[in-house]
């Protein structure tokens, strides 16, 4: 009963994380089913409790495809991109000519979940081109939206793996890459999956100009003194660090004029908000 009541409690607290539209007698039973093994019932339930949120998910999905901002790789094992009229396209070192018009310098934003940077970034500097990329397609469907409806000619959005990005970018291609809240991966085993891990630098010297500038953003104190780590065991140098930028202020305005989702929730909650900036190439 101990294991039950337990598993009971935790699918209230997800119902409640998620705002899923469903009842709580819905999901006590679901979580009674799960724990004794009547697969069938529990699969008839869990469709009737989620089928909302599938429909909104799949509405926003089958949306994106048709925005002309918005690439996609669906299949990561084989890199392709498809574009809004459901053709295959290879875009790598044709960004700026192809979609963009012009020869404007290129800033990615890595992870950028729903865009919020690029959008911003991209309102400030029209003579520069943005593109936002992350793995989820749910998550970009809003910055995508919002830069269409805004006509920001200058924002794109791309959805494949960072891990993939000389496959879409040629070299010289990109002149500034942002971190912005990435995952900090806290265990040490993970620490390959950090976009400031050394694997990760290497990869974007294969896509950037030789004047290319990072700039790391985060909350996360580990990251932050993870990424300062790196920078000084491999003997670079960086331009700008600041720490409690909320709190000591900044010199760069936009810093602290754009705000993430998430990055308004640590806010609240009185997180330090460091940033640093690099060259790549030094």
């Amino acid at each position: 009963m101990a294991e039950i009541k337990d598993t009971l409690t935790n699918a209230v607290k997800k119902v409640k994380m998620r705002n899923l539209k469903v009842s709580m007698s819905k999901c006590s039973v679901l979580s009674y089913l799960a724990i004794k093994g009547n697969t069938r019932t529990f699969v008839k339930i869990a469709y009737k409790c989620n089928i909302t949120m599938g429909k909104d998910k799949l509405k926003r999905f089958e949306e994106m495809k048709h925005f002309p901002n918005v690439y996609q790789n669906l299949d990561f094992k084989n890199p392709g991109l498809i574009n809004h009229q459901e053709q295959v396209v290879d875009m790598k070192g044709k960004w700026k000519k192809d979609h963009f018009k012009n020869d404007n310098p290129l800033t990615l934003e890595l992870a950028c979940g729903k865009g919020e940077y690029t959008l911003g970034l991209a309102q400030r500097h029209a003579n520069r081109n943005f593109i936002g990329i992350d793995i989820k397609g749910a998550r970009i469907h809003k910055g995508a939206k919002d830069a269409l409806k805004d006509g920001l000619a200058n924002a794109a959005y791309l959805r494949t793996k960072i891990e993939l990005l000389d496959e879409f970018f040629a070299p010289n291609e990109v002149q500034e890459i942002w971190i912005v809240f990435s995952d900090p991966f806290p265990k040490d085993r993970h620490a390959k999956h950090r976009l400031t891990a050394p694997n990760f630098l290497e990869l974007y010297k294969k896509i950037c100009s030789e004047d290319a500038i990072i700039h790391v953003k985060t909350d996360s104190e580990l990251l932050f003194d993870y990424t300062m780590g790196v920078l000084d065991g491999r003997g670079m140098k960086y331009n700008v660090v600041e720490r409690d930028i909320y709190r000591k202020g900044t010199a760069f305005p936009e810093l602290t004029e754009i705000q993430t989702f998430y990055e308004k929730m640590h806010i609240e909650d009185g997180r330090n908000i460091n940033y640093v900036q690099f060259k790549l190439f030094q």
